[in-house]
């Protein structure tokens, strides 16, 4: 049977994987996962926590990672010995080295805690936008709220299933799709301009944040001179507060960049090019323009991210944008 078909199975029956998990994260029924659980352990026997789990049906303490490869051997057993019984797979492996958690699957496995939050490896900026390369299973735990006790009780609280494309920026996916059409009506460079920076951009940068709002209301000339007003109230109400808590001004060279644009036609043109000063200033070379295949897809893809994504030497997501409002397991 293919992948595809496959994953479609761990999708429809998310659900009651999630409850399976559960019962063998209490103790129960573990005979039953115990030929998967032994065969996928690095070492020999059983993991180093599976004694205490049968024993005394809680885990011994253990820090965010391991509790996250116990979350997959688990969940792997789950889906082989459950879920995927009459489905006449291979014996699954779990082999995060290869770049997905499930590779028979071609399947990825997250489990953050209600801080909502995963560092993932980072690839390519335009992630950001275009999403993984898997599908993924998201598991949220309450390891947040026991990680101090003794022995932990572990529980999955919240269950979603992502498509690849989703593992991306909610707010800068929803920009770009709104202003695709647009902006390739205006041409290819301009559109590679933006979509560049969407994929760079850091909203904790004062200018980079408000350009993005620039951007956001173009090509109207009113929302523009409307949004920049509004810029200009919160530059000075900025400043005055860190002038009271003794912090660092914001530069007036970063305002003056913004108030420049006033005197640009088209705006959008001059909103645009500071998009990309604004890249090259903070990145030079590093910032890029999408490949041939990235701008392949970004023409195409649905650019339907549901999650933050903010970049450091390695991806955060982040999942409150989907689990503090819905998608109970």
């Amino acid at each position: 049977m293919n992948k595809k078909i496959l994953r479609q199975q761990v999708r429809d029956r998310l659900h009651e994987s999630v409850e399976e998990l559960n019962k063998a994260l209490d103790g129960y029924d573990l005979e039953t996962l115990e030929p998967v659980l032994k065969r996928i352990s690095s070492g020999q026997g059983f993991p180093h926590w599976y004694p205490n789990l049968k024993q005394e049906q809680t885990l011994p303490n253990l820090d965010g990672k391991s509790v996250g490869s116990v979350i997959e051997m688990l969940y792997l057993a789950v889906l082989e010995t459950k879920i995927l019984r009459d489905s006449d797979i291979p014996e699954l492996k779990v082999n995060p080295a290869k770049g997905v958690d499930f590779p028979d699957l071609d399947l990825g496995v997250k489990s953050p805690s209600t801080n909502y939050a995963t560092s993932e490896p980072f690839f390519s900026a335009y992630e950001r936008l275009l999403g993984s390369e898997y599908d993924c299973v998201v598991l949220l735990t309450n390891y947040q709220s026991i990680k101090k006790n003794t022995s932990l009780k572990l529980k999955i609280v919240k269950a979603r299933y992502f498509d690849n494309t989703q593992l991306a920026d909610k707010q800068l996916c929803q920009i770009a799709r709104e202003k695709r059409d647009w902006l390739l009506r205006l041409g290819e460079p301009e559109a590679k301009k933006v979509f560049r920076f969407l994929a760079y951009v850091n909203k904790q940068d004062w200018r980079a944040r408000h350009l993005l709002e620039l951007f956001n209301v173009m090509p109207s000339q009113q929302e523009f001179s409307k949004k920049l007003e509004d810029i200009k109230q919160h530059y000075e109400k900025t400043n005055k507060d860190r002038i009271r808590n003794e912090k660092e001004l914001i530069p007036d060279y970063e305002l003056s960049c913004l108030l420049a644009l006033e005197e640009i036609t088209p705006v959008h043109m001059g909103v645009i090019n500071a998009m990309g000063n604004w890249i090259v200033e903070t990145f030079q070379d590093f910032g890029r323009y999408p490949n041939g295949n990235e701008w392949g897809r970004l023409k195409t893809s649905p650019l339907n991210g549901e999650i933050g994504m903010s970049m450091a030497l390695q991806w955060r997501y982040n999942f409150s944008t989907v689990f503090a409002e819905k998608q109970d397991a």
